[in-house]
């Protein structure tokens, strides 16, 4: 039977035990503690009874015991906090989707810390072990990165699969768009070269990124092409590999109106893949302008459809969008006019023409783009039988999704500036933030929450780190969730 027994120990101090009687001699089972004070022999023999209550009683007397049951604050300390939380809830959508698959336990922690707090790789390791305690050498990441590059094609049909079995994907509607991401560096190679940037920073040598995206917003495949790919000549190769790879039959993609061409719409045609494009009405003919204006569109929400060398186009007319071009057509032609009165600071501008040395208004673009004022265009191949025009104006207007994905790629997981230099990084960087992107968009989707808003709530459950010095061990307490937190992790159907 064990004991509590108090003690004097030659520094004058008292020392509480836990002991027992055998073999007709008292033995000490565990040494609590020593003190000098009554409150604090006290606060050991409360913890000497907390331990005793708590053994077992088929446990050996002479193992080890362990008591966390009961912390000593003067006897504690704390020393930091751990994010398990966070990593266990991304660990279980990892499974949930299917990226497990990939058997990459590295690759996938870098996949998490890019949505936690996004780095480079080597500072990212660092930052692994320092929020959710998983060490991971760095040697392994030299050793095992360059494998990881053949795991795109296996993640991106992971994911098919599961927007194949959450989002009712079918293949039938994909939007398509293309952004541009620059390096810190002004030198280029054969991928990063100059180009149009979407980020100003044209100066910079940059990539290009086409991503294709459910009609919900899913993420589902990427392609990645030099900086100065004209994003018109992306579409067509990248379609045709993804029908190709997947088998599809019936394909309809969506697309603004950088990527049509002719050139691309009799491809488009010739492989029989329906398309939604917007269309860029300051390019069309005078005879087609002319059966236009006939068309009195000039009522909010009347649309009409005409037959075209590019397939159908459609045209709608919105009060709100007339304002609004109206209102950005009038400062162009105010700085035109501001051209032509100063020819000192000349440069080209939308509503300017020159007479040979002359800078003069384009009086006859500006009268064409009068008529033009609040009306909107699409092309499509598709008959009015198979998709009306409210049908194919509404597939557009849905291409705002693929901009939300961009939007978190960018801002929320930090895809750019991209600081490598060597292709193989750089397209490892690409897949790190594709699946990030995979697994930030499904809690949007899910939760209806921004993933920030989700990271925000996932943070404030912490796992506090206390060192025992009784027990000379760490352990962890975790706060309680709140019904926040709770409540996303219903939508998200994970087991808490």
């Amino acid at each position: 039977m064990l004991k509590i027994r108090v003690v004097k120990t030659a520094s004058d101090s008292k020392a509480v035990q836990i002991v027992y009687y055998a073999d007709r001699r008292t033995k000490i089972f565990k040494h609590v503690g020593s003190a000098k004070s009554q409150e604090q022999i006290e606060e050991l023999k409360l913890i000497a009874s907390d331990l005793i209550e708590n053994i077992s009683p088929i446990l050996p007397l002479d193992s080890e015991p362990k008591f966390n049951n009961l912390l000593s604050i003067e006897k504690s300390e704390f020393i930091g906090i751990y994010y398990t939380f966070f990593h266990e809830v991304i660990d279980q959508l990892i499974n949930h989707i299917g990226l497990d698959k990939i058997k990459q336990k590295l690759l996938l922690d870098l996949v998490t810390i890019r949505m936690f707090e996004p780095a480079s790789k080597l500072r990212s390791i660092g930052l692994i072990e320092q929020y959710f305690g998983i060490k991971h050498r760095r040697q392994t990441f030299y050793d095992s990165a360059p494998k990881w590059l053949d795991l795109k094609a296996k993640s991106e049909q992971i994911v098919v699969d599961f927007a194949k079995r959450h989002y009712a994907f079918n293949f039938d509607l994909l939007f398509y768009d293309v952004t541009t991401l620059y390096f810190e560096t002004f030198q280029e190679d054969e991928l990063r070269k100059n180009g149009f940037s979407k980020d100003n920073k044209s100066q910079q040598p940059q990539i290009l990124v086409a991503l294709m995206v459910t009609k919900e917003g899913f993420p589902i495949s990427y392609e990645i092409f030099s900086g100065n790919t004209f994003e018109g000549h992306t579409i067509i190769p990248v379609v045709k590999n993804f029908i190709k790879k997947h088998q599809v039959k019936e394909f309809t993609v969506v697309a603004d109106a950088a990527m049509i061409s002719s050139k691309n719409v009799e491809q488009l045609i010739e492989n029989q893949i329906n398309y939604i494009v917007g269309a860029r009405l300051g390019n069309i003919s005078d005879e087609l302008l002319q059966q236009i204006t006939s068309a009195h569109l000039h009522e909010d929400g009347k649309s009409i459809r005409f037959k075209t060398t590019n397939g159908y186009l459609i045209c709608s007319y919105s009060s709100i969008r007339y304002r609004k071009d109206k209102y950005e057509m009038e400062k162009q032609i105010e700085r035109a006019k501001t051209i032509v009165d100063n020819p000192a600071k000349s440069k080209k501008l939308k509503f300017t023409k020159t007479n040979g040395e002359k800078i003069e208004l384009n009086q006859k673009l500006i009268d064409k783009n009068r008529k033009l004022l609040g009306i909107k265009g699409y092309y499509t191949n598709l008959p009015e039988n198979i998709a009306d025009n409210a049908t194919i104006i509404s597939r557009y207007h849905e291409l705002y999704r693929i901009e939300q994905a961009f939007r978190i790629s960018k801002n929320d997981l930090e895809t750019r500036p991209i600081f490598h230099f060597k292709e193989e990084p750089i397209k490892l960087h690409l897949l790190i933030c594709f699946m990030a992107l995979v697994l930030s968009k499904h809690i949007e989707l899910r939760t209806n929450h921004s993933i920030k808003y989700f990271l925000d709530e996932c943070k404030k459950v912490t796992d506090a780190r206390i060192y025992n010095q009784l027990t000379q061990k760490e352990i962890t307490m975790r706060v309680k969730k709140s019904k926040a937190i709770s409540e996303i992790l219903s939508k998200l159907n994970l087991s808490y």
